[in-house]
């Protein structure tokens, strides 16, 4: 990891967990937009991958990807 992606403050964290809690999709884009003018997308994607997305619970976690995902997916199934 990067020295900058282990540098990001829990303050700006927060907002990014605020609107996936609130299942808010155009503003965790936008959270996500401001983070990425700030940092860079390859700070983004690694701060994604190593601190946020390990923290996201599994309902989370599975709205984020459905966001992502969702043109062109059907349905969704769960198999366990």
């Amino acid at each position: 990891m990067t020295e900058t992606t282990l540098s990001v403050q829990e303050r700006e964290l927060i907002p990014i967990l605020t609107t996936i809690a609130g299942r808010d999709w155009e503003g965790f884009k936008e959270v996500e937009k401001q983070f990425i003018t700030k940092y860079g997308i390859e700070e983004w994607q690694e701060f994604f991958a190593y601190r946020l997305k390990p923290a996201l619970d599994k309902e989370s976690d599975k709205w984020l990807l459905v966001q992502w995902c969702n043109t062109g997916i059907v349905s969704i199934v769960d198999v366990e």
